[in-house]
């Protein structure tokens, strides 16, 4: 039996985002600025549903979920990214990198399901109110969010268990701030387009159905709303309509970065990582902004928490 050269890879390097050393410092500060925002900002959402019984409904118990969800999402990256800003040698292990996918993928998977079921929310809230206690009761509510953790888990696994199979072997250096899947299949020995296509069929078929659920759902209660409006039921139709225009820039937000990134046929490094930035810090800093600023009960809760007693 023949000897090979090839040596496992144990470690990958990290560009970053940029080459520039003074970029970088500069840097540092607004990345930490941002993250810490997105701490404080979506935990404060959390916290607020919990404590306030007002806003123990379906739409706040899923609100909750998705600004705790966007806070691990930017988890897996962030951090890395910004202890990176003042590091020279920029290397993650194989494991810490496949970790940082598999990561990746849980949350950015389980985001797309929630995002579905939020709007599953609206249409029977809008659609169907008489019957929306009955239809959105406490244990469907779970189940959902159940759901779309467990298809956000399976499909972290579908591609993890691709990229595992893949012997590293020669380059190591990856041209971005963290461990995305096209990047580190480039640095495969072997011959990945197959490879590359499975992947973004896994990824675009998920991508594209919820797209396309939304879609869906978005207008059907815009058109619901609009009748109800001809009816004379201004003052509802109007509260819905901001409740929903919250949900479809939410929405808008985080497809429009993974739509492009995944399914853009050219790569254009410098586009690929303002995406990644905008993916991963950008969208859930505004998540928990958006829907407070235009959410009533939200806004009322945190009077009523800032209030003298």
């Amino acid at each position: 039996m023949e000897e090979t050269n090839q040596s496992v890879v144990s470690e990958f390097i990290l560009q970053g985002l940029c080459t520039s050393r003074e970029l970088q410092i500069f840097l540092l500060l607004p990345f930490s600025t941002l993250y810490l925002m997105i701490m404080v900002g979506n935990l404060f959402v959390v916290i607020l549903i919990i404590i306030d019984h007002h806003l123990h409904s379906p739409m706040y118990y899923l609100l909750a979920n998705l600004s705790f969800v966007d806070l691990c999402l930017s988890s897996v990256t962030t951090p890395k990214l910004i202890t990176d800003l003042v590091k020279e040698n920029k290397t993650i292990s194989f494991g810490g990198c496949m970790s940082q996918i598999f990561c990746v993928h849980i949350f950015a998977g389980g985001e797309m399901v929630l995002l579905v079921t939020m709007a599953y929310d609206r249409y029977v809230a809008i659609c169907k109110p008489l019957h929306y206690t009955s239809i959105m009761d406490r244990q469907k509510c779970i189940w959902l969010v159940v759901i779309s953790w467990i298809i956000g888990v399976v499909h972290a696994m579908s591609q993890l268990i691709l990229i595992l199979e893949l012997p590293f072997c020669g380059p190591r250096s990856i041209d971005s701030f963290f461990c995305d899947i096209p990047l580190v299949m480039k640095l495969a020995c072997i011959n990945t387009d197959t490879l590359e296509i499975m992947i973004n069929i896994d990824s675009g078929v998920l991508a594209m159905t919820c797209f396309i659920l939304l879609l869906i759902s978005y207008t059907y209660i815009l058109l619901t709303v609009r009748s109800h409006s001809k009816d004379g039921s201004s003052k509802g139709s109007s509260k819905a309509l901001s409740t929903c225009t919250s949900h479809i820039i939410v929405v808008v937000l985080f497809f429009g970065p993974v739509i492009f990134i995944y399914l853009w046929p050219v790569s254009i490094t410098w586009v690929d990582k303002f995406l990644a930035v905008f993916y991963s810090v950008i969208t859930p800093l505004l998540n928990p902004a958006i829907y407070t600023l235009r959410n009533r009960d939200i806004n009322n809760a945190i009077k009523k928490l800032t209030s003298p007693m």
